[in-house]
């Protein structure tokens, strides 16, 4: 299942949906308590709010580049379709060159991996230092709530998959015309890739965003999948604050599609590119 192509920089984008997660409103949080959740879930109609799973594949002169990995096969038959979209792409898993992670969850990273094994047999694994260090530290561990400790598991089953070829970077350039940019909260290293700049730059967010319009208009709203829900939500409102003023297109995780952001009337409004 996939987009059609996009061109930001020297770049050619096409969202690979990989399935659709049903996330279930109880999981909703918001930052000033319930009395703004209930006046959000009040308008909502049924027990979840679909979201899509989205990896990105890049096309340039570097090669094929995939941003997240989507789910694999690890979370059944409703997910893994990226995977289907590369193939009827005419693009074997050998053809991907390199693979920049935003964050070490499951429907991020679990498609780097298929029965234990890398799936990619040849590519770079990019991930941000910071969440490798987090999710590679059993002290972490123990201090997370058990329902939270996904990424744990994630991230060493990755390390044992691809070993050296993991790359660990930070904030700045991390290979030609992709510039990373930290968006923690989420989990305390998640990052975005900025593509190309100005108003031709893209940048793929992982999931600084989970719920375009809704936390557009009010970035207090969260879910408990956020590590750290302040810093998430002060993440938000920067993010979409900068690309407002810089005139950057967004795409991430579970957003439906590639959305640009502007500031109207004290809040933020995304619109298709």
């Amino acid at each position: 299942m996939g987009g059609v192509a996009q061109s930001f920089g020297p770049f050619s984008v096409r969202r690979l949906m990989d399935g659709v997660f049903e996330a279930p409103v109880a999981d909703l949080r918001h930052l000033g308590g319930s009395g703004p959740l209930a006046a959000f879930t009040a308008g909502v109609a049924g027990s979840t709010l679909p979201m899509d799973v989205n990896c990105f594949l890049l096309r340039s002169a570097e090669g094929l580049t995939l941003v997240d990995a989507g789910c694999g096969s690890a979370w059944g038959a409703r997910y893994g379709h990226a995977r289907a979209a590369m193939k009827e792409a005419g693009i074997d898993p050998g053809d991907i060159d390199r693979v920049l992670i935003t964050h070490l969850h499951g429907d991020h990273a679990l498609g780097l991996i298929e029965s234990e094994s890398a799936y990619f047999p040849r590519a770079e694994i990019v991930i941000p230092a910071r969440d490798f260090a987090f999710f590679t530290d059993e002290a972490q561990r123990a201090a997370v709530p058990a329902a939270r400790r996904g990424g744990f598991d994630v991230a060493a089953r990755v390390r044992r998959a691809y070993g050296d070829r993991i790359r660990l970077v930070g904030e700045g350039a991390v290979t030609e015309g992709i510039v990373l940019l930290p968006l923690p909260g989420h989990t305390p290293g998640q990052a975005g890739y900025r593509l190309g700049s100005g108003e031709n730059a893209l940048v793929i967010i992982g999931d600084a965003l989970h719920l375009a319009e809704a936390q557009a208009a009010d970035p207090d709203l969260g879910f408990i999948y956020d590590v750290d829900p302040v810093i998430a939500g002060d993440t938000r409102r920067r993010l979409l604050g900068e690309a407002a003023e810089q005139g950057w297109a967004l795409a991430g995780g579970h957003l439906p599609g590639i959305l640009r952001a502007r500031a109207t009337e004290g809040r933020f409004v995304l619109t298709a590119v």
